[in-house]
C-alpha cells in the first residue's frame, strides 16, 4: 500500500519492480500487487469506509495498533493532551488482529483519530498537530 501522504513508501519503487495498482481508497491510497500468476486473485481493500467510521459518532476515539513504537507514543501523547488540555477522555481502541484492522475506518488501519464521527487523521500525528486540529474545530 502506498499513498501521497506521509508515513508511506513511494510508489515509484514498486512500479519500477513490476507492481501495478490493483485498487484505490480515499483520500489517495493505492494498493499495489505484483502478479506471479495471471489467473490469481486480485487483492482489494475492504471498502465501506463510511459505515466503519459511523461507529465512532461520539467523543474522541484513537484507533491504534502495536505496529510501530511511534504509533504508541503518538497515541499516548494525544490521549494525554486531550485529557489535560481539552478535558476530553478519549476512547483508545487497540487493533490486535488482522480482522480488527480490516474493520478500521481507514485503509492505513494502524492509526486513526476520530472526533464525533469526523475523521481527523488517518495516520499517526504529533501532539502539536493534534492541538492544531483541535483548535480549528468548532466549539
Amino acid at each position: 500500500m502506498v499513498r501521497d501522504g506521509p508515513w508511506m513508501a513511494d510508489r515509484r519503487l514498486f512500479l519500477a519492480n513490476g507492481f501495478e495498482v490493483v485498487d484505490t481508497a480515499p483520500p489517495d491510497y493505492q494498493l499495489l500487487a505484483r502478479r506471479f500468476n495471471a489467473g490469481g486473485a486480485t487483492p482489494a481493500f475492504k471498502k465501506d469506509w463510511t459505515r466503519k467510521l459511523s461507529r465512532y459518532k461520539r467523543g474522541l476515539t484513537i484507533i491504534r495498533s502495536s505496529q510501530c513504537p511511534h504509533i504508541a507514543k503518538f497515541a499516548a501523547d494525544i490521549a494525554e493532551t486531550a485529557k489535560n488540555e481539552y478535558h476530553i477522555a478519549p476512547t483508545v481502541i487497540e487493533l490486535k488482529s488482522f480482522s480488527d484492522a480490516q474493520q478500521a475506518p481507514t485503509p492505513y488501519a494502524v492509526f486513526a483519530l476520530i472526533h464525533n464521527g469526523q475523521l481527523l487523521a488517518d495516520h499517526q500525528i504529533s501532539r502539536t498537530r493534534f492541538r492544531n486540529i483541535m483548535n480549528k474545530l468548532p466549539r
